[in-house]
């Protein structure tokens, strides 16, 4: 492979070579600004061009490597950051007009954390404002395209992460996820993540000037997006190294007890009213098969509750926003936005006093009884969304968009309710009128087993494979016809 093409390579394939010294870190760098030089115009993912700083840092750490200090897991690996989290030096603006000059004093955890295992942050991703809608818009960068094309959102609040690991703008994406904003980008791209369950990743923002509500706190977590499932197996036991600013991080191992005998997998194509689309039906059996031809003992069983325990953990949250975030959003928010939050309220009734306290309260009996479920069943499949992914500014078409965007991905925001991992992993290309366009399932694991979903997406990825190729081959074509 020649230096201008190791932007192709993944994290896993690139660190053997910056290691050994064979690819220096600043080639690998240089190629992955090259192609965000090339791709990201037309995708407007990345919003904050680092290139400087990552050259000056990627000679830093091959100078590092030539006097024989020690190398990191991560060594030399192009990420992205997304805005909404502190890089010490840049903005923290969370997409909002009037944050855009909050200067970060120093780096949040994760930024620590991958840094510290030797990758290289070469720019900072977009989000919507405050990073609260499934798609990627804002009126401070405006909006970021998918690679596979611009009737398909780009997904949100990572929309920007989703977009540019995909299109080969550096081979990990940083990314966060209160309602499903890993793995709404995932799904809309085809890209890989794992969202961890509560307490993994340790958390904090040190430009905040007021500790965030507890379901916030609780359902909010942060990790990355990437094109192979290879590569959340190598980045995740970076990002979960402990933090003292977070003390309700939990410093377990990332790897757990091995499984004795075929490890049961629950699958779900119960879609609770939606219509199931037959190519996410199709995704599911693809997975399905994926696994069993695995080792996995795969059964489609009733699952615990999963639409009340879904709509009382959303309506909860939408009940601590209007509280603590409404007026915010208010005084600087778009019209868009403000208009999308009216209908979510409407969509998802807020929870107040004590009937927010109860259910607040509720979400223990919820993780009860998905914790007992999954002494048998510790893996579930199930769909991420009932249909393929839903198209640009869905969300601002009334009750009836937000319904079709959010309504249905109750198995997302339910994960997030009872603070178990949840993966995103794509099982199909579906071949759809306006071209091809990726279908991702989704699958949960029990608590501080995100290796167990990430071990599950490899067998996938191993029979499936990725879809990155076939991404790459049809933004070369359509740049050629333009």
């Amino acid at each position: 492979m020649t230096t201008p093409d190791l932007w192709r390579l993944s994290a896993s394939e690139l660190v053997p070579h910056t290691k050994a010294g064979d690819v220096t870190v600043e080639d690998a760098v240089g190629a992955a600004l090259s192609r965000m030089e090339a791709v990201n115009p037309q995708l407007k993912a990345v919003v904050i061009d680092l290139g400087e700083q990552a050259l000056e840092r990627a000679q830093a750490l091959d100078a590092a490597r030539r006097r024989g200090d020690a190398t990191g897991p991560l060594h030399g690996v192009p990420v992205t950051i997304k805005i909404n989290v502190d890089q010490a030096g840049c903005a923290t603006s969370n997409g909002v007009v009037a944050l855009q000059d909050l200067i970060a004093p120093q780096d949040a955890p994760v930024v620590t954390n991958l840094q510290a295992a030797g990758a290289v942050v070469i720019g900072r991703t977009n989000t919507p404002e405050f990073s609260f809608r499934a798609d990627t818009d804002n009126p401070l960068h405006g909006r970021t395209h998918n690679p596979w094309g611009r009737h398909i959102s780009p997904g949100g609040s990572s929309g920007g992460a989703g977009a540019a690991v995909m299109a080969g703008i550096g081979a990990l994406a940083h990314g966060n996820d209160i309602g499903g904003s890993l793995r709404f980008p995932a799904a809309a791209n085809g890209a890989f993540t794992v969202k961890p369950g509560l307490g993994r990743v340790p958390a904090w923002n040190p430009s905040q000037t007021a500790e965030r509500g507890l379901l916030a706190q609780s359902m909010s977590v942060q990790g990355v997006i990437t094109r192979t499932a290879h590569d959340l197996a190598l980045s995740m036991p970076s990002l979960i190294a402990p933090d003292p600013r977070d003390p309700f991080h939990v410093p377990m191992p990332w790897r757990g007890p091995a499984a004795e005998g075929p490890i049961k997998v629950a699958m779900s194509k119960e879609t609770y009213g939606y219509d199931l689309h037959p190519e996410v039906d199709a995704a599911l059996d693809d997975a399905c098969t994926a696994l069993i031809d695995a080792g996995y003992d795969v059964q489609q069983v009733a699952l615990p509750d999963v639409f009340e325990a879904g709509r009382t953990g959303y309506r909860a949250l939408m009940g601590e926003v209007y509280a603590m975030l409404h007026g915010d959003i208010e005084r600087a928010g778009s019209q868009t936005v403000r208009d999308i939050f009216a209908v979510y309220f409407e969509e998802f009734p807020p929870f107040a006093g004590e009937e927010l306290l109860a259910m607040m309260a509720k979400r223990t009996h919820y993780a009860r009884e998905w914790s007992l479920f999954m002494q048998d069943y510790p893996l579930v499949l199930t769909p991420f969304l009932p249909q393929p992914f839903f198209k640009p500014d869905r969300d601002t078409e009334g009750a009836e968009g937000v319904h079709e965007v959010l309504g249905c991905a109750v198995y997302s925001y339910l994960m997030n309710f009872i603070g178990l991992p949840a993966a995103s992993v794509p099982a199909r290309l579906a071949h759809l009128p306006k071209g091809p366009q990726p279908i991702n399932v989704q699958i949960a694991a029990p608590r501080w087993r995100e290796d167990l979903a990430v071990e599950a997406c490899i067998a996938i990825e191993q029979r499936i494979g990725p879809f990155h190729p076939f991404l790459w081959e049809k933004m070369a074509a359509d740049r050629a016809q333009t």
